[in-house]
C-alpha cells in the first residue's frame, strides 16, 4: 500500500512511499503541511494538514523557526559622522588662518635700516599717485577720511570706487593713528574691493 506526495498544485509527485516515510519526512522538514498526499484509499489529493491520518501529527509539529538574515540595507552612520567632524575642523582652521592673513604687519623698523628700508614718499607724490585715507579715533569710534572727506567706514568701498574711477589712482596711503587693528584691516579690505592694487601704511620718521 503506497502513498503519493506532491507540492501543492504541482503536476509532479513522488510515488511508492509508505505512511511512515511521509511522517518521518514531515518531522524532518522535508515536507510542508500544505503539501498534498494521496493514500491507497484516497480518490483525490488532500493537504497533509487536512488529511485524517496526518492532521493530528501536523498539529503537534511546531513551526520551524525562520532564519533571520541581517539587514544589509542598514547604513552605518559612524564613518559619515567622523568624516563630517574632520571636515568641520578643517574648515574652522582654514577660516581662522585666512582671518590671520588679513592682518598685515605695520612698519616697525627705522627708515635707516638697510635690511628692510621703508619707501620714502614726498607729499606732492602722494597727492599725485595715491589716495590718502586718514583714520583717527573719535569720541564715538574711529573716524575715516578719504582725501579730507569724512566717510562712513561701512560705505568706504563705494567711496573708494568713486575716487578710483574719477582719479585713475590705483595706490592708497593709510595714515592710521590710535586706531585698532580691525579698522586698519577694514580699510585694506575696502581698498581691495575698490580695485586698489597697492595699499601703503604711513610710518612716521623717527625723531633724532
Amino acid at each position: 500500500m503506497s502513498w503519493k506526495i506532491r507540492h501543492e498544485g504541482s503536476p509532479r509527485s513522488i510515488e511508492g512511499l509508505t505512511l511512515q516515510q511521509i511522517l518521518e519526512g514531515l518531522r524532518d522538514g522535508l515536507w510542508e503541511p500544505t503539501d498534498e498526499v494521496m493514500g491507497p484509499q484516497d480518490q483525490q489529493w488532500v493537504a497533509m494538514e487536512a488529511h485524517p491520518q496526518l492532521a493530528e501529527v501536523v498539529a503537534d509539529l511546531e513551526p520551524p523557526q525562520r532564519k533571520e538574515h541581517e539587514d544589509e540595507t542598514r547604513l552605518d552612520m559612524n564613518p559619515l559622522i567622523d568624516v563630517a567632524l574632520v571636515l568641520l575642523i578643517f574648515f574652522i582652521l582654514t577660516t581662522t588662518y585666512e582671518t590671520i592673513r588679513k592682518v598685515l604687519d605695520m612698519p616697525s623698523v627705522a627708515a635707516s635700516n638697510p635690511k628692510n628700508p621703508l619707501r620714502t614718499v614726498k607729499p606732492d607724490q602722494v597727492k599725485e599717485v595715491m589716495i590718502r585715507v586718514v583714520a583717527r579715533n573719535g569720541e564715538n569710534g574711529p573716524v575715516v577720511q578719504v582725501e579730507d572727506r569724512i566717510v562712513d567706514i561701512k560705505n568706504l568701498t563705494n567711496e573708494l570706487k568713486q575716487f578710483v574711477k574719477g582719479t585713475r589712482k590705483t595706490e592708497m596711503l593709510i595714515d592710521a593713528v590710535d586706531v585698532n587693528w580691525g579698522t586698519v584691516v577694514a580699510i585694506q579690505d575696502a581698498a581691495k574691493g575698490a580695485g586698489i592694487q597697492k595699499a601703503y601704511i604711513l610710518a612716521k620718521q623717527p625723531t633724532q
